[in-house]
């Protein structure tokens, strides 16, 4: 198979091809670069040879620029969007190698959307229940996709090299996420798989009169300060304001209604409990970011606004809920396992995903630039 073409292409073509897809990330739509304005991007389309006007893929490239020299870590997170059956994956990323080296990259970093194993809800409870395994990866997965270990050799055989775990530069995305498969099911399918606290704690919200409503721009503001609280509350350093505001004006008004993007804001007598952000591309949604008062925990508003994105994800026709990143610890003292203990209560399964792959162009620029990364 001979190699395909790649060039530049416009935020309304980009937008155009990841409309028609099944499902991609947002973190591959042309919006994501004007959130990310302090890197430089790209869009970039594949073609097959001698048919210049048919798109057989996109990628939208981050370019990191090295500190004093004028050379680039390109980053494609959660992708590019291609075909990763292909029985030739070079005929996409030699091309998009030789492109991004012409651009003055020194290194590649990728994310291929592609998952290697998950487990089931149960799976993980009776793993922390058991104590023996302290991480998630040690556990026997329910399923094994075929398609990430084939993935993985090719990249291998490709020159690509996935990154040290819990090392180098920190741009990177979660290898392990939390999701709740939607495809045939109904809201009462969905019910009856949550364990039942998330149950119990949906009907507490609701006779407690918690009200879940969709928000707008109007709203960030207050999702932004609630969030702060959060972030004191659970010891995180927040994003700020204006980071949000430039989220939504670009995620929420892209060409080709390519990305549905809404604030969704729980209320109990007039008091602002929760609130969330929920993203969804084709058939993949996504809930992105969240925040919950300190006060009133009693009245679940948290499970409440959850279960609000969930309906509305199968509503709209997802065929998966995803709770974004969970780590992969199962130690019952470490406090991150709240977090997928939280998530698993939802009766989704964890996903690992073959994580992010690095090509280095410069070997010696790009293992500079992981130092530096490092020891920011």
């Amino acid at each position: 198979m001979s190699d395909l073409s790649i060039r530049t292409i416009s935020s309304d073509e980009h937008a155009a091809y990841i409309a028609a897809q099944p499902a991609a990330s947002f973190l591959q739509t042309p919006g994501w670069a004007a959130v990310k304005s302090e890197w430089k991007a790209e869009s970039l389309g594949w073609y097959e040879p001698g048919t210049p006007s048919e798109l057989v893929g996109v990628g939208l490239v981050l370019y990191r620029q090295m500190p004093k020299v004028k050379r680039y870590l390109a980053y494609l997170p959660e992708g590019p969007v291609v075909d990763w059956d292909a029985i030739d994956l070079g005929s996409y990323l030699r091309p998009l190698a030789a492109h991004l080296a012409e651009r003055g990259a020194f290194g590649i970093r990728m994310g291929p959307p592609v998952a290697t194993r998950r487990w089931s809800a149960q799976t993980i409870k009776d793993a922390i229940a058991g104590g023996q395994q302290p991480r998630l990866g040690d556990v026997r997965p329910d399923v094994i996709e075929p398609s990430g270990a084939t993935v993985g050799d090719k990249l291998r055989k490709l020159g690509w090299k996935p990154p040290r775990i819990a090392e180098g530069f920190a741009a990177g995305q979660p290898q392990y996420v939390f999701q709740v498969p939607l495809a045939g099911r109904t809201e009462d399918d969905l019910l009856k798989g949550m364990n039942q606290l998330w149950r119990r704690n949906i009907k507490k919200a609701a006779k407690a009169g918690v009200e879940v409503t969709q928000g707008g721009p109007e709203d960030i503001k207050a999702f932004h300060g609630l969030y702060v609280e959060t972030a004191e509350r659970d010891h995180f350093t927040p994003r700020p304001l204006p980071y949000f505001e430039k989220m939504y004006a670009a995620m929420a008004n892209q060409p080709a209604d390519c990305c549905d993007f809404r604030i969704y804001n729980a209320h109990h007598e007039g008091d602002l409990v929760a609130s969330t952000i929920w993203v969804r591309v084709g058939g993949h949604s996504w809930y992105s970011y969240g925040a919950s008062s300190t006060t009133k925990r009693d009245v679940r508003g948290s499970n409440a606004i959850q279960w609000r994105m969930m309906t509305d994800a199968l509503a709209a026709g997802a065929s998966v809920y995803d709770l974004r990143g969970i780590t992969d610890t199962l130690d019952p003292n470490d406090p991150h396992v709240g977090l997928i203990q939280f998530k698993t209560g939802t009766g989704g399964e964890a996903v690992e995903y073959v994580g992010e792959w690095d090509l280095p162009l410069n070997k010696a620029l790009y293992t500079a630039f992981d130092l530096y990364m490092r020891r920011r």
